[in-house]
């Protein structure tokens, strides 16, 4: 499918801590959204400490590092990862990438602006927390999507990034993906409660993405370094990202 700017989504993919599977479930998206057709490029937000080369088992020579101190052109740092997705690496072990100077947030934002025209999908993985890069590209993305887990802290902290979005740039829609349930009961009461907190405190009606449950597919994928919707597209959690999958679409 060739790209066409009235279908294409730049969604960001965040969450308020680490270790809820942000990253996985971002490989997986632009992987089931690859295989449909479209053209996926997935930017890894988390400019410091940079984790989807490591997921996808890739030898980067290029990251956004040289988009911002050389100007570099991020479509030359491209890694295609199979037809249709294509990852932009990020740096890892690097704090001045994790705070960029305004003028270098501009930039790189310029920069990312002059090639998403070339994709159907943009996806940003950011980094976990609410650094100042998670919501710059959380303001910069035409959607939101935040992952969280059933575990208390991660729907705290997806909380207080939700909070600060809608405080500091006045953002109200947001969507949510829970991960690693037991259940679709579980899912439901996880948001069933931070909508219930989300509309009482922020007056925040949010959208309910979708939700992964807990597969060995997904460990497995992790240390093989592959996606698990190849690696296993029959898994539990293969089926449920192409069903959120198919819920984007629609």
């Amino acid at each position: 499918m060739t790209p066409n700017n009235t279908t294409q989504q730049i969604i960001s993919i965040s969450s308020g801590k680490g270790g809820v599977g942000k990253t996985s479930f971002s490989i997986n998206l632009a992987t089931a959204l690859a295989t449909k057709s479209y053209r996926v490029l997935l930017i890894d937000g988390d400019l410091g400490l940079a984790n989807v080369d490591v997921m996808l088992g890739l030898n980067v020579k290029h990251t956004l590092r040289e988009t911002v101190e050389e100007g570099k052109d991020p479509m030359g740092i491209l890694v295609e990862i199979m037809p249709g997705f294509f990852v932009l690496p990020a740096s890892s072990g690097v704090p001045e990438m994790a705070n960029l100077s305004y003028e270098e947030q501009a930039l790189l934002v310029d920069s990312l602006e002059r090639i998403v025209h070339n994709f159907d999908f943009v996806l940003v993985d950011t980094a976990a927390g609410i650094g100042e890069s998670v919501l710059w590209f959380n303001n910069w993305a035409k959607k939101n999507i935040t992952v969280l887990s059933p575990d208390p802290t991660a729907m705290t902290d997806a909380y207080a990034l939700i909070k600060i979005m809608k405080t500091r740039y006045n953002k109200k829609d947001f969507n949510l993906l829970i991960n690693n349930v037991k259940n679709k009961k579980e899912a439901k009461e996880v948001f069933d409660n931070m909508s219930t907190v989300l509309e009482k405190f922020l007056g925040i009606k949010p959208c309910f993405q979708g939700a992964i449950p807990q597969d060995t597919a997904v460990s497995q994928a992790v240390r093989s370094q592959k996606p698990f919707f190849i690696a296993k597209p029959k898994a539990r959690a293969s089926m449920a990202v192409m069903e959120i999958c198919n819920k984007i679409l629609a």
